[in-house]
């Protein structure tokens, strides 16, 4: 299989939160994903974009947030990112039941969901300049 790539940009809605799952779907669709696959890169592209959102610019519906998906043979690879306000501590924060925003009732389950639905995830970040979510899926039949 070629390798394919897309790239997209949208505002920091809430609502467009399920515009990024639908089309890291799609794309991840040609890569004949299991159903299971297809739901656990949904599942783990929301919830990166629900942090940069949330979290990177705070609610604030003028940010801008990047979605990359790569697919090189069977892996599927997305990288979210935001120009907000960064991670201070970004091992304090993958740490399960952590939150910065307790006062919305966050779970601060985020980076432990990416992770448990992808095969690998990294996360960069810098104070006052935004985080990037790197996500590695592999996808198909022979990726089980």
């Amino acid at each position: 299989m070629e390798r394919n790539e897309i790239e997209i940009r949208f505002l920091s809605l809430s609502e467009n939160e399920s515009f990024a799952r639908a089309v890291a779907a799609a794309f991840a669709a040609r890569m004949n994903p299991t159903i299971e696959q297809l739901s656990d890169l949904r599942t783990a592209v929301s919830e990166a974009v629900t942090n940069a959102i949330i979290h990177g610019y705070e609610n604030a519906e003028d940010g801008i947030v990047e979605m990359r998906c790569i697919s090189e043979d069977d892996r599927l690879i997305c990288i979210i990112s935001d120009k907000g306000c960064g991670i201070e501590d970004i091992e304090k924060a993958r740490l399960p039941f952590y939150t910065s925003k307790p006062e919305l009732e966050r779970s601060g389950m985020g980076f432990a969901v990416m992770e448990a639905f992808t095969d690998s995830m990294d996360v960069s970040s810098k104070m006052g300049e935004g985080t990037t979510v790197n996500m590695t899926k592999r996808l198909g039949r022979n990726a089980e």
